[in-house]
């Protein structure tokens, strides 16, 4: 099998971090990495595979250089709008993490677990979804096509690593302050406290009142799932857990089914583990794993056809770095 090269821009942040760690979990046929991060972050040492890597600063040139077979962009929208396709113009495929592509026409938006198909149909970038999305349809996908989905209430619970490390230092200032009144602090990334408190605003408002966010969940489902007409809402919250994204998903079948085959269902699914009552999945029991969990599996009695669930994932992991890497894997597996 032939040895690739590979690129991964935003080395330095918590989902470049952890993609590495999960490259080194994964084990690809890769000989060749370079990291790259901004002119702030070059020069920074980072200890993987058991090599020393010093980090570049990202540039114009940077993909004309030198030949690289795959890319993971991690660091942000405006980076990879601006970079990723230049990187694709050499004949590398990029693997992005942003909101930049994702509902481009022209670019596949991949669940592997849920849409492999689409990976090939690329034409030099693939998007990532956002990390609410892709947990959430990683378990709506099988019931799916058991079911026929007719409707979605999504209601997240999202930590606070899911908005970087600036809201990481936000939350633990406030424990500071907690333990100590007299500590003070600025706020680097919200607009309230988030340490003893819930927001309810994940991102932007937009015209029609919901977030930027909710309306990601909403568009990225529809594309993935291939029902642009599915009906869909969502309320996305921020809530003071450092990792772990938590949703309450409500979902109405056009079909009929029974309680004991939608967990057969998903017990039987790839990349999901069921923990069901009695117990149930928590962000503390699921920091650091690459599968999504479901639990609290019950009907909706107020609807025909209805089901709760309630979905628990790394946000970090699962929500970005491993569903970039698994793509990555699978990108390999077809050449």
């Amino acid at each position: 099998m032939k040895d690739y090269k590979l690129a991964l821009v935003g080395a330095t942040g918590l989902v470049g971090r952890t993609a590495l760690k999960v490259l080194e979990e994964f084990k690809l046929p890769i000989s060749n990495y370079v990291l790259f991060a901004s002119s702030k972050s070059a020069g920074t040492k980072i200890h993987f595979n058991g090599k020393d890597y010093i980090v570049k600063e990202l540039t114009e040139n940077s993909f004309k250089d030198e030949h690289f077979d795959f890319a993971i962009f991690s660091a942000g929208a405006t980076t990879s709008k601006h970079f990723a396709p230049i990187a694709a113009s050499t004949g590398c495929i990029v693997i992005d993490n942003s909101s930049a592509f994702r509902m481009d026409k022209d670019v596949p938006l991949v669940v592997p677990e849920v849409n492999p198909e689409e990976i090939l149909k690329n034409k030099g970038i693939i998007a990532n979804p956002n990390c609410s999305t892709i947990q959430a349809v990683v378990v709506l996908k099988p019931l799916d096509d058991a079911y026929k989905i007719k409707r979605i209430v999504y209601s997240t619970y999202q930590a606070v690593s899911g908005a970087g490390k600036k809201a990481l230092n936000d939350y633990e200032n406030g424990i500071k302050k907690h333990f100590n009144p007299l500590y003070s602090y600025n706020l680097e990334k919200f607009d309230y406290e988030i340490f003893d408190n819930c927001i309810p605003q994940i991102d932007v408002f937009e015209d029609n009142l919901y977030t930027k966010e909710e309306m990601k969940m909403i568009n990225e489902t529809r594309k993935i799932l291939k029902k642009p007409n599915l009906s869909i809402t969502a309320t996305a919250v921020r809530v003071p857990v450092r990792n772990c994204h938590g949703e309450s998903i409500n979902i109405e079948f056009e079909n009929s089914f029974y309680l004991r085959d939608v967990l057969d269902i998903l017990s039987a699914s790839i990349g999901i583990k069921v923990i069901n009552t009695p117990q149930y999945p928590m962000p503390i029991n699921v920091s650091g794993y690459n599968n999504v969990y479901v639990g609290r599996i019950r009907r909706d009695n107020s609807i025909n056809n209805g089901l709760n669930l309630w979905v628990v994932a790394d946000n970090i992991r699962k929500g970005a770095a491993t569903n970039a890497v698994q793509i990555l894997k699978d990108l390999i597996c077809l050449q």
